[in-house]
């Protein structure tokens, strides 16, 4: 037998990149194996635990045996020449207010460990309080904790893959929590009523309805601070008393613009500039995106948000599916096109192309294929301002739309025939088919009003007869759809008018805003 005999006081297994190594203690003054030793099994398959004599009391290693107690140990030695076993119990320790682990029948060593007489032995380890328990059989199982976060090892830090950063980034922005634990982000204001309105019942599935153009204003809303953006009504016929509005004062109003042309309820959950908003089907979500890059998805009436996740660029665009209401469409300024899934947080399908912005989406009838317009132009054409994409296997269709060296900052579609509609900043709107291979109608062309640099938009009438566009002078164009004649023109606002739209059910009732922050509603 060799002088010295290695004993496995402590036999922690630790991983770093994928090695395995175990510590071990040399004790010079054991030269025989009859001396005692406490022993005990281990429970527990993932760790090894041995124990042994020591009358050194600097020398021992002890993990805790609770996560909030310093506990005290008791070995007991046979004698010299015998082997004795002891079976290990746990008692009250009346001087702590932990337990103590004793042998019995013999006397006791007493042994005190803490973390930190460990961590000055070990001081690459980190020594958690909750280690040990007793399992059920009487033994002392040591129990691995495994924690969150990572450990820096002299002054390095482990690399962590891609694919784990973004797991963790879609805990921090995209954990779907429930209503109750959200904090709402609303400021408070009237009641949103959901009962259908006197003057909207008289119109409700009546299917006949031609457009008349409005003249006269009825209401005026001033209670932005910013440019507003865009607004949109209710999709939901029953509800389509509330307008929806989006501004550069970072906040989204819901307005109830056919009775009363009071805010219902601000919506204060982006930290920039909202650039655009859209209802949900159902008419009780709103999903807003901006410069924050920030999606939101909020519930109307209670104001939480129900889908939250940080975007990796800043938001210009967002549609939802024809027929997937989980499902909708992210653009902005990136190159990318992406769709997001709100059930699991999580973008299904990427669209690339090789672009610096994109400006608009609209999807096509029945879902299955969708346009983009960007802000790629060269000196004589401009190949990719619009794309056809397929949905679902994220090919691009076609890039070969429009040829004309102008962007297109908004595409409205027909509500009745295969055709959309593309404003330009060329001063014009143009024509297309919607059907492949997309051809321009060359024989119409709306113009008359000016852009000028403005995300001016469009927007059909209900039955298909009216175009209706904003202008970077504050006035409204209406355009007859077949001739592409200006039938009138509306001076609405002082400052350059972004957006119009008519009442879904209501025939000649239009919602206007500016740059200045006002919403009209005219009739």
């Amino acid at each position: 037998m060799s002088s010295e005999l290695l004993i496995p006081l402590i036999a922690d297994i630790h991983h770093f990149g994928g090695f395995q190594h175990r510590d071990y203690w040399t004790l010079p003054y054991l030269t025989r194996m009859n001396s005692s030793l406490v022993a005990y099994d281990d429970s527990d398959s993932d760790t090894e635990t041995g124990k042994a004599e020591n009358l050194s009391l600097s020398s021992r290693e002890t993990r805790l045996a609770s996560s909030a107690i310093n506990p005290i140990q008791y070995f007991a030695p046979g004698a010299l020449g015998t082997k004795s076993t002891y079976k290990m119990q746990t008692v009250e320790n009346t001087a702590s207010t932990g337990a103590s682990i004793i042998c019995e029948g013999a006397p006791a060593y007493k042994v005190q460990a803490n973390n930190r007489d460990l961590a000055a032995v070990y001081p690459w380890k980190e020594y958690s309080n909750q280690a040990e328990t007793l399992s059920g059989n009487g033994s002392f199982s040591q129990k691995r904790v495994h924690q969150d976060k990572i450990v820096t090892i002299k002054g390095i830090r482990p690399y962590i893959p891609k694919r784990l950063r973004q797991e963790k980034t879609s805990k921090v922005y995209g954990k779907k929590e429930s209503e109750e634990q959200r904090e709402s982000c609303a400021i408070p204001g009237e009641q949103i009523s959901t009962e259908v309105s006197e003057f909207i019942k008289p119109y409700l599935g009546s299917k006949n309805k031609s457009t008349e153009i409005p003249r006269n204003l009825v209401f005026q809303m001033s209670k932005h601070s910013g440019p507003v953006n865009k607004v949109q009504w209710c999709p939901v016929q029953g509800w389509s008393h509330m307008l929806l509005s989006t501004s550069m004062d970072k906040t989204f109003k819901i307005w109830n613009a056919v009775d009363t042309g009071c805010c219902l309820k601000t919506y204060s959950c982006h930290s920039c500039a909202v650039r655009t908003a859209q209802w949900s089907l159902c008419g009780r979500r709103i999903l807003s995106g901006g410069f924050d890059s920030m999606l939101h998805l909020t519930d109307v009436e209670t104001g939480t948000q129900v889908f939250s996740s940080k975007n990796e660029f800043r938001i210009s665009t967002l549609k939802f599916h024809l027929s997937e209401p989980n499902i909708f469409i992210c653009g902005g300024f990136s190159p990318e096109v992406k769709a997001w899934d709100i059930r699991n947080c999580k973008v299904i399908k990427v669209y690339k192309a090789a672009v610096q912005q994109t400006l608009d989406v609209l999807f096509l009838p029945e879902g299955k294929e969708f346009l983009t317009s960007t802000d790629a132009v060269s000196r004589d054409s401009a190949d990719r301002t619009i794309i056809a994409w397929d949905f679902h296997s994220a090919a691009k269709i076609s890039n070969q739309i429009f040829h004309e060296r102008y962007t297109c900052p908004s595409l409205t579609l027909h509500p009745r025939e295969p055709a959309f509609v593309a404003q330009t900043n060329g001063n014009y709107m143009a024509l297309f088919s919607t059907q492949r291979p997309y051809r321009i109608n060359k024989k119409k062309r709306y113009e008359g009003h000016k852009v000028e640099g403005f995300a001016v938009g469009c927007e059909f009438s209900p039955d298909g007869t009216l175009l209706v566009t904003g202008s970077s002078e504050g006035k409204i164009f209406f355009y007859n759809y077949h001739t592409a004649r200006i039938i009138h023109t509306l001076s609405a606002h002082n400052q350059a008018c972004v957006s119009a739209t008519f009442h879904p059910v209501l025939p000649s009732l239009l919602a206007t805003c500016d740059w200045a922050g006002d919403i009209k509603i005219w009739q």
